[in-house]
């Protein structure tokens, strides 16, 4: 080793020589608690924030759907009703034809 690893060892045991660098151990252990704390907490974060706007998009979506939907049910429903009230007032017309035939 060289004289210089050797004094930054001896010096303070928080610094150690790696290749041409000068390693921190106190400052990677909190870089590296940073990064793994901070990370999938920004993550989180992020997929938390991307996904609350399609939701509501996709809610107005279905209700929009909702609501053509009942638009068409409610105009079907209306048709089969003028349709039985149209047979109701045949109906009612020949029982009164045949009504006032047998009185006769």
């Amino acid at each position: 080793m060289t004289g210089r690893s050797l004094r930054l060892q001896e010096d303070d045991e928080e610094f150690t020589r790696i290749g041409r660098g000068v390693y921190n151990r106190t400052m990677a252990d909190a870089l590296q608690t940073v990064l793994t704390v901070g990370m999938p907490t920004l993550a989180v974060l992020v997929g938390i924030l991307v996904n609350n706007t399609p939701r509501g998009d996709l809610r107005g979506y279905i209700d929009h759907r909702f609501d053509a939907l009942e638009q068409i049910l409610n105009a079907r429903f209306a048709e089969q009703k003028a349709d039985l009230l149209r047979v109701e007032q045949v109906m009612d017309a020949r029982l009164r034809h045949l009504e006032e035939e047998r009185q006769r």
